[in-house]
Formats: C-alpha cells, sequence, structure tokens
C-alpha cells in the first residue's frame, strides 16, 4: 500500500509535465500569419526615360496593374512610390495601404462564408483600383525642374533598408534605364563612362559596394523594369549596365535581381 501511494505521488506530476510539453508543442507549430508585402516602386523621372513613348508607357501600365494584383491583397500590404532623379531618397511620391479587412469566418456556416469573402473582395477591388489611379497619376507626372539632370539610383538604398527593418516581405521594382549618372569623383555617371564588359562591371560594384554596405537591404526581391523595346541595340540597353545592378545587389545580401 505504501508503494503504491509513492508511486500515485510520481505519475500525478509526470503526467501533468507531459500534459504541458504537449500543450506547449501544439502552440508552437501554429502556423503564424504571413507577413505584409511592402511594394517599393521607382520611377525614372530623368530626362533618358520618355514614359510619354507608347511602348514604354503600355509596359509600363501593364506592369503596375499586374504589381498591384499581385502585392496588395490583404490589410496591411503597403506600396510606395518614389522619383528617381536627383534627389531619389527625398522623392517619395505615393504611400497607400490595404485597409478593407475580411470579418472572422471561425463561426461562420457556408451562407455566410461566401458573404464575408465577396463582402471583402469588392471592398479590395475598390482600393486597388483608387490606387491604380493614383498610380498611373504618378507615372505620367513629368518632371521638368533641373533634378531630371541627374539619376541616383544608389539613394534607393536607404529606403529599401528602411522597409527592410519594417519585417515585411519586401519587393522592389524599378521602372528605370537602370543610368546610375550623379556627378562627383566618388559617384559613376553611366552616361559618360559606362562598364564595357561584364568584367568591368563587377569590378566597380565590389568598389561601390565598399561605399554602400552600410545598408543593410535584408533580401528583397528585385526586379528591373526597363524601357527598351527588345529590338533595342545593345548600345542603346548596355547589358554590362545591368551587370553592374545584378553583381551590387548580390554584394550587398546575396539578392538576385530580375529584368523584365
Amino acid at each position: 500500500m505504501k508503494f503504491s501511494s509513492q508511486l500515485k505521488y510520481i505519475l500525478i506530476p509526470s503526467i501533468a509535465v507531459l500534459f504541458l510539453a504537449c500543450g506547449g508543442e501544439s502552440e508552437t507549430t501554429k502556423t503564424l500569419p504571413d507577413a505584409p508585402v511592402y511594394t517599393l516602386v521607382f520611377l525614372d523621372k530623368t530626362q533618358s526615360v520618355n514614359v510619354n513613348k507608347k511602348y514604354v508607357n503600355e509596359k509600363y501600365q501593364r506592369m503596375l496593374k499586374d504589381i498591384l494584383e499581385a502585392n496588395m491583397k490583404n490589410k496591411g500590404d503597403k506600396l510606395e512610390v518614389y522619383f528617381i532623379h536627383e534627389n531619389t531618397s527625398k522623392a517619395r511620391a505615393l504611400s497607400v495601404t490595404i485597409r478593407s479587412e475580411k470579418d472572422n469566418m471561425d463561426a461562420a456556416n457556408a451562407t455566410d462564408k461566401e458573404a464575408i469573402e465577396t463582402a471583402f473582395s469588392l471592398s479590395l477591388q475598390r482600393e486597388k483600383g483608387i490606387f491604380l489611379n493614383q498610380l498611373l497619376n504618378k507615372l505620367n507626372e513629368t518632371n521638368t525642374g533641373s533634378s531630371n539632370k541627374s539619376t541616383d539610383i544608389w539613394a534607393s538604398l536607404p529606403v529599401i533598408a528602411k522597409a527592410s527593418g519594417s519585417g515585411s516581405d519586401v519587393k522592389v521594382y524599378y521602372f528605370s534605364d537602370m543610368i546610375e549618372s550623379v556627378k562627383g569623383s566618388d559617384r559613376r555617371d553611366f552616361h559618360r563612362n559606362p562598364p564595357k564588359s561584364d568584367e568591368q562591371a563587377e569590378g566597380e560594384a565590389k568598389s561601390d559596394f565598399i561605399k554602400l554596405k552600410q545598408y543593410e537591404i535584408g533580401t528583397p526581391q528585385v526586379t528591373i523594369v526597363s524601357p527598351f523595346e527588345p529590338t533595342a541595340s545593345s548600345k542603346e540597353n548596355n547589358p554590362h549596365v545591368t551587370h553592374y545592378w545584378q553583381t551590387l545587389f548580390q554584394e550587398l545580401g546575396g539578392v538576385s535581381v530580375e529584368e523584365l
């Protein structure tokens, strides 16, 4: 009897510990919600990119619509537009965030769930319709100031770093020819001195990385939406410039760059 009593006191706490351990594991294996998407769009407003050109305008409009559909799906998803010119990092032109929220469906029946989904979808589409109009207005906005003479793409890096620090899923789009052009002995001017080979482009990118590594950009998805037609010559659409940016982003954080 004494042995049975002792066994009881040993088993009860052991079972309790096992129960708590199982409960703890259940909590930690729950699926966490997806991080909000933080979209950065950099629109080139310098002299070298003509958005009034039919091919460019149609391509850019189509891409902006696709970006909205792909990235703006849930409450908290955010999109910001910056103009690329002489003062890129200070040129935020638009900031919008999805406010539509889907009602809780845990206790809803099939009919109520369908109604909730429909209401959310309609609200979301209304928001995206407003955002698209704002985006297209910014796309077609003309920069007639003196800032259109310089293209400071480096200045987009602190903007990306700030977005990456938010904990969001960051996606970056450059609507640009990516011709960095800033005066100064420690800057690049690809209008005057473009890289003439991939080797030169890599060397310049790795050298510039030393100056730019202070920006912790994380691992965003980076896409270059070029203004060049498929028939453009290599003189117009210099592949070594693209290679420069691919190398620089790779150095900054192992980030791959897609060109469209």
